[in-house]
């Protein structure tokens, strides 16, 4: 994976980010009120699914499709485990593919030099 590419990954994750301070104060609020919980993950489940599946409408088009899948899914993951969990996989398999791609490009442009 390209320095490039490892450090926005890492700058992405940092939870000093305005965006994940926001969500980590909505979530602790809503822990403080248990009675809410309910309609939380409800409306994270609901956002998350429509996110996703205006990426795969999106897919065959040009443009983001799988880019706004992959948003939905890190939508889901917030609240639940298993999107986290298919989420991580899709990025391992993602930097694979990145990696690979990258070696085949370099052979390709080292033989043809």
């Amino acid at each position: 994976m390209s320095e490039h590419l490892s450090r926005d990954i890492a700058s992405g994750s940092d939870p000093r980010r305005p965006v994940r301070r926001a969500l980590r104060r909505a979530r602790t609020w809503v822990d403080g009120h248990p009675h809410l919980l309910f309609v939380y993950r409800l409306g994270v489940a609901l956002l998350g699914t429509m996110i996703v599946a205006i990426g795969i409408l999106l897919i065959p088009l040009p443009g983001p499709g799988w880019l706004i899948v992959f948003l939905g899914l890190a939508v889901l993951g917030t609240e639940f485990l298993w999107a986290r969990r298919f989420g991580a996989f899709l990025k391992r398999i993602v930097t694979r593919v990145w990696t690979w791609w990258r070696v085949r490009r370099d052979r390709r442009v080292a033989s043809s030099s």
